[in-house]
């Protein structure tokens, strides 16, 4: 593990991620609402989206100081691959989560590469039912998805996090374990 995995801002970054979590998973659902295609840009964000429906994420939601972490980090990959398919999607909120991106990727190192291919691969997965691709391509199914976002964000808690290193050292461990 790097030095730079352990620097102290990410005691201070995550917890802001975690705060506003509910707000960034409702920004891209604007985003999504306004500049929906059948593209890769849209299928990462919807990917990235969808996540935070998923029973089985890399760290479950109920383990304290991590469990919604990962949502943040997901979110965060897929702005970023999204506007990397979609140039003109960087501003505002896409922008901000896109950027953020960066500091993620020297957090987690040559884990990042593993996250980014665990991102990438969401756009074939599926959660309450729904695939990616029926979001995307139904315009009904893609409604109803947006509604379902816009509810987990207003209803969104945000959870603690232990401002210790030692929960620095628990979320790589727990990412390096679990990213395929």
């Amino acid at each position: 593990m790097s030095d730079l995995a352990l620097d102290p801002r990410y005691l201070e970054i995550f917890p802001q991620w975690l705060r506003s979590l509910g707000e960034d998973a409702s920004a891209v659902g604007d985003v999504l609402a306004q500049h929906a295609g059948e593209d890769d840009g849209t299928r990462s964000l919807v990917g990235g989206l969808n996540y935070i429906f998923k029973s089985l994420d890399l760290i479950p939601d109920g383990i304290d100081d991590l469990g919604l972490l990962d949502d943040a980090f997901v979110l965060r990959v897929a702005c970023a691959l999204a506007v990397g398919a979609r140039p003109e999607l960087k501003e505002g909120a896409l922008q901000r989560l896109s950027d953020d991106a960066s500091a993620l990727h020297d957090f987690l190192g040559d884990d990042f590469g593993r996250l980014e291919g665990y991102v990438r691969g969401l756009r074939r997965g599926a959660a309450r039912g729904r695939t990616v691709e029926d979001i995307v391509t139904g315009s009904g199914t893609r409604e109803q998805f947006l509604l379902e976002v816009k509810a987990w964000a207003a209803d969104y808690k945000v959870p603690s996090f232990t401002r210790d290193p030692k929960t620095l050292v628990k979320l790589r461990a727990f990412l390096g374990a679990k990213l395929p």
